[in-house]
């Protein structure tokens, strides 16, 4: 039998070490960061073995609309860090397939139609064939010949558009690229929806128009939609890492940047997702992994281009890549927690482990981003 003194003891130190903080989560090694990737995408690929098959949900839609365009972003992210000739291959066949064009044609001013022309754009990168350059080329020309200037009146639009604008700078040396995109940008920033879409007091953005104040969420505070969101920081993460030091107007979109970083780390939940309204965790509070995703991308490029203290963001990008890796994928590589497309929290619900979204591909492209992203951290 224990004396009491000793008893004493042995209690104060198994006080001691029930009552010690949690060890500091850590990132999975680089192969199995890569091996889930892999496995998520393969179960794409395989589900999708023909890129120009029409995907087809309420109506059919050719596949080079945004939803894909952002997978293939993902796909090209992927393939810089795994040189697997299939992948390449994938992305140059969904190239041939819609003959190198843009959903609605080289007319189209929507930044969703022109998406895809920043995979055709990577891909002559690595290979420059004309026809890879042509009709993405001429739709933006034409953007920068006219005059109008509103066409970004969704936050989304900046993701799928600036990082075209930008590329056709680096590769032309043409600043008109520079100017016209900083002009799109800037009345999406502080023009729609009265006074613009940008709210400097709490450093994030409304997705639109309708949800600038006197619009509010259940709790009485504004509406920011996380995927939103996460379509601004990858739009700023995707332009910085092509333009040049000392390009027109490149500081603005560090400065976004580096606003929005600093804006996002008091929102992430207690187990590493954000909700989908940053603001309300009531409004359809919950695991969602794109919004997710997009931060996490945004906060480990920050990391790996010397714009963000690691100490302070390599935690909370660990803690939201092991839930996303351990909580939303599937055995197969299906991912759970995605939210249908939309607008808002309540678009896309309920969002769960089983839920299927309307188009799963951006949800993958969104993942795959991220993903690759912390590979590179040293």
């Amino acid at each position: 039998m224990l004396n009491f003194p000793l008893k004493s003891t042995l209690c104060a130190l198994l006080l001691a070490v029930l009552t010690l903080p949690a060890p500091a989560q850590s990132l999975p090694k680089k192969k199995q960061i890569l091996k889930t990737l892999t496995l998520a995408n393969r179960y794409f690929m395989q589900k999708w073995p023909d890129t120009g098959k029409e995907i087809v949900t309420n109506k059919a839609r050719p596949s080079n609309i945004w939803t894909r365009a952002v997978y293939y972003e993902g796909l090209m992210a992927l393939y810089g860090i795994d040189k697997k000739k299939a992948y390449y291959d994938y992305a140059v066949d969904w190239g041939q397939k819609h003959q190198w064009g843009l959903n609605r044609g080289v007319e189209t001013r929507n930044a969703d139609n022109q998406a895809a022309g920043q995979t055709y754009l990577a891909l002559y990168d690595l290979d420059p064939q004309p026809e890879r350059l042509r009709d993405i080329k001429a739709s933006i020309d034409l953007m920068v010949k006219s005059p109008q200037v509103d066409d970004w009146w969704w936050i989304d639009a900046l993701q799928m558009g600036m990082p075209i604008y930008a590329k056709l700078g680096a590769m032309t040396k043409d600043t008109a690229y520079y100017e016209k995109m900083y002009r799109l940008y800037t009345y999406s920033k502080t023009k729609h929806g009265g006074n613009g879409l940008y709210n400097p007091q709490d450093q994030l953005w409304w997705r639109d128009k309708d949800f600038v104040p006197p619009y509010k969420e259940p709790n009485g505070e504004d509406c920011y939609w996380s995927r939103g969101n996460g379509w601004v920081v990858a739009a700023m993460v995707r332009t910085l890492e092509i333009m040049p030091p000392g390009a027109p107007h490149r500081a603005e979109y560090e400065q976004m940047y580096l606003s929005m970083m600093k804006a996002l780390p008091p929102l992430q939940r207690p187990d590493g997702y954000w909700n989908v309204s940053l603001h309300d965790p009531n409004h359809f509070g919950g695991k969602e992994l794109t919004g997710t995703a997009l931060f996490v991308y945004g906060m480990a490029w920050g990391i790996n281009h010397g714009l963000l203290d690691e100490k302070q963001y390599r935690p909370i990008i660990t803690k939201a890549w092991n839930s996303m890796a351990t909580e939303c994928v599937h055995p197969n590589g299906f991912l759970g927690y995605v939210q249908g497309t939309g607008k808002e929290p309540k678009d896309g619900q309920p969002v769960s482990f089983t839920s299927q979204p309307d188009f799963e591909d951006y949800g993958l492209g969104c993942f795959l981003l991220a993903g690759t992203e912390l590979y590179k951290l040293k």
